[in-house]
């Protein structure tokens, strides 16, 4: 069969393969220590689970609205307004299902064959694919571990040419947990505005804070960014609700109506009980993310500890999110190679860094249990002996 060029041009995700092999690995009584999915362990909250029930029991389970059930986008929108102070009103919003689909809807409805996109280096695995299937052209912009994984202005100055249309934005981020401070945010701002682009603000780790860290939504730095500010963002991470897959997008209502469009064409609604679920999310108490939140601290702080005394890794400490992303240049391996030597022979699952354009570096998600960290951190210390002593 002869396909689209385009499915050439797009790469799979190694996430989603090395999870899969991982659990596969699983099912058949290898003892496993995944730390490869960015996903919570933790079940989804009692009170959201007995929404989404009694939607079920209310006859919720017909088609709905392409762009989501109005209450769910008046709630979406009221969180804006409060949480991160973005005017919007719920025309400017569209629920997708999950938050890769809202950037899917997002690059599909704004971008032109050509259009530049410029993306900071690590990123997340699926920007530049998306980017590549809307037919235009990912700009890779590589930033370093001195600068905390940070594009900086002067970066996003100079790579932006007259055919830049998009700035890809991802604070708090995957995979490096790195965290832009409000300074470095307005800072961004600026030059998105001089540059007149626009910024989609991936803010879906955003509930996910450690030290004191602060979230700015770069749309909320000035009526001119708020302008050229597209959100992305979902429910699940913050609420353990992955496999609901319920995101959204906040923006200016005629790319919310395109969106729309296309949504209709492809999907058609989110599930429609799943959305009241979600309801349930925003309106109730917000005790239960942070409670998450805490867990995640408390892993965050041995796995850091463990890592930072090991031979061969230098890992920064990241601020949000629930990854690290330590160097393991001093192996003397790239990242995939160590991946694969990691899994096979010590039964450790990770992502190479190579996925999300640092070859130099891997993956580890803490968004497991603290047993399985202790027994993984064990096993990757002693491949690192092993590895470095030549045994």
């Amino acid at each position: 069969m002869k396909l689209a060029a385009r499915i050439g041009q797009v790469t799979p995700s190694l996430t989603l393969a090395i999870s899969a092999k991982a659990k596969a690995m699983k099912a058949d009584g290898v003892d496993v220590c995944s730390f490869s999915a960015g996903e919570p362990d933790f079940d989804t909250p009692a009170h959201i689970k007995d929404a989404a029930q009694k939607a079920l029991e209310a006859g919720k389970t017909k088609y709905g609205p392409a762009a989501g059930e109005p209450k769910l986008r008046a709630s979406i929108a009221n969180k804006l307004k409060a949480d991160n102070g973005l005017d919007c009103a719920p025309e400017n919003i569209i629920v997708t299902n999950g938050g890769k689909h809202s950037l899917f809807n997002l690059m599909v409805a704004l971008l032109d064959p050509g259009d530049e996109v410029i993306i900071p280096a690590p990123y997340w695995v699926s920007y530049p694919e998306m980017v590549k299937l809307a037919g235009a052209v990912p700009v890779i912009v590589s930033t370093t571990m001195e600068n905390g994984y940070k594009i900086t202005p002067e970066q996003l100055k100079g790579a932006c040419t007259t055919k830049t249309k998009l700035f890809v934005l991802n604070s708090p981020s995957n995979p490096t947990g790195m965290v832009y401070t409000p300074e470095e945010i307005r800072a961004l701002a600026q030059v998105v505005v001089e540059k007149d682009i626009y910024v989609v603000s991936d803010e879906i780790y955003e509930k996910i804070l450690y030290d004191g860290a602060q979230h700015l939504s770069i749309g909320a730095v000035s009526p001119e960014a708020f302008q050229r500010t597209i959100v992305s963002n979902g429910f699940a991470k913050a609420y353990s609700m992955t496999g609901w897959r319920i995101g959204y997008l906040a923006a200016d209502a005629q790319l919310i109506k395109a969106t729309t469009t296309i949504q209709s064409h492809s999907t058609s609604n989110v599930c429609t009980f799943a959305q009241y679920g979600a309801i349930a999310a925003l309106a109730s108490s917000q005790a239960c993310v942070e409670e998450m939140r805490q867990a995640f601290a408390m892993r965050r702080k041995y796995i850091l500890d463990r890592l930072q005394a090991m031979p061969g890794l230098t890992c920064p400490q990241p601020q949000g999110a629930f990854y690290v992303f330590p160097n393991i240049s001093q192996t003397g391996m790239k990242s995939m190679e160590l991946c694969n030597l990691l899994l096979e022979s010590y039964k450790v699952a990770a992502i190479p860094g190579v996925a999300f354009g640092d070859d130099e570096c891997i993956r580890l998600s803490y968004a497991t249990d603290l047993p399985t960290i202790e027994k993984g951190m064990d096993r990757l210390e002693q491949f690192l002996r092993d590895r470095l002593s030549g045994s």
